[in-house]
């Protein structure tokens, strides 16, 4: 008989999600640097081209701060950088994706996306719902002895 990752790997841990994070970012910070493009920037991006509305810096700051819990001053760096690079232009109050944004974003995702599909391929869907529960609640968690440390 044949060992799989299910029947074979040990729970899940800090230290494993850890590894699984660092591994995939470090494929995804690959294809972002053919691209010119760091990580933070396409986080940014990506937050002011699927929003539903348009967005303030203010509102771009605290969405990628909800997701990478970096310093306000660091993203607002970020959303400078991709004013001169114009993938962003402000319009009033807010900022708002260029065509060249959304083209950048177009070429990562047809870059990375068959990438994803190795990592991600063969993976059964029901492990992929209870690792999505589990991660999901380690987020809260994790999210809310930030916000207790920050207080």
């Amino acid at each position: 008989m044949t060992a799989t990752a299910s029947t074979t790997a040990p729970a899940a841990n800090a230290r494993a999600l850890g590894l699984a994070h660092y591994a995939a970012r470090g494929v995804l910070e690959h294809v972002l640097a053919q691209h010119g493009t760091t990580f933070q920037q396409q986080i940014a991006l990506r937050a002011a081209t699927t929003a539903d509305a348009p967005q303030t810096s203010d509102d771009l700051v605290s969405q990628v701060r909800g997701s990478l819990k970096a310093d306000p001053a660091d993203i607002r760096a970020t959303l400078d950088e991709l004013l001169a690079r114009e993938l962003l232009v402000e319009d009033g109050t807010h900022l708002r994706p260029t065509d060249a944004a959304h083209e950048l974003l177009a070429a990562i995702g047809a870059d990375s996306g068959p990438i994803s599909a190795r990592i991600w391929g063969g993976i059964p869907e029901e492990d992929l719902i209870a690792a999505g529960r589990v991660l999901t609640l380690i987020t809260e968690r994790a999210d809310a002895e930030l916000a207790a440390l920050t207080a």
